[in-house]
């Protein structure tokens, strides 16, 4: 007897889940997502701060936006995730649904439920995208792990206490203990 085969899922299938309800599009499934936790909404609201900050005082043309915020990484939807931060500065990129491309930079915040998805699933899908720079904070572990896929080099792991230069970004650096 054949195994059950698992239902192909289409953008549609986002759009019609009962409000309030999250979910993620990769390879024709859905993944749904648990709500955060009180530090995730911190972090994410500290980051949108600082960094949204450091674009307006350099008088950038990047935008950032924090979850939830639609990103299509291809041209045919069929991958649709939301990061916890994302920062876009080719303007060309964003419509009324969202971003359609890569994001320039996004930021993860691991949370139990995510953690495979966003230390491989995710990375892959980001590196593949084009994503410049990506991000996984941690707070179970007190770490942040960089990759700057455009440097084709080894990801580098930094502890909440330590400054993280943001690659994107000439002369701008983070340290996430200083945002809890």
């Amino acid at each position: 007897m054949p195994l059950p085969q698992k239902k192909k899922c289409t953008i549609k299938d986002i759009y019609a889940l009962p409000e309030g309800q999250r979910a993620e599009l990769i390879e024709q499934q859905l993944h749904l997502m648990a709500p955060p936790t009180r530090i995730h909404q911190k972090l994410i609201s500290e980051l949108t701060q600082i960094i949204g900050q450091y674009i307006k005082s350099k008088h950038g043309g990047c935008e950032i936006y924090p979850a939830p915020f639609a990103v299509f990484l291809d041209e045919k939807k069929d991958i649709y995730v939301e990061p916890d931060v994302s920062v876009i500065c080719d303007r060309n990129k964003l419509n009324d649904q969202g971003c359609v491309g890569a994001p320039d930079f996004i930021i993860e915040i691991v949370s139990p439920s995510s953690r495979k998805m966003d230390y491989s699933t995710k990375n892959s899908l980001y590196s593949n995208a084009g994503v410049r720079e990506y991000w996984i904070i941690d707070p179970a572990k007190e770490r942040t792990t960089v990759y700057r896929y455009e440097e084709d080099a080894a990801p580098m792991v930094f502890l909440f206490h330590q400054e993280i230069s943001v690659g994107i970004f000439e002369g701008f650096s983070i340290r996430i203990s200083d945002l809890l």
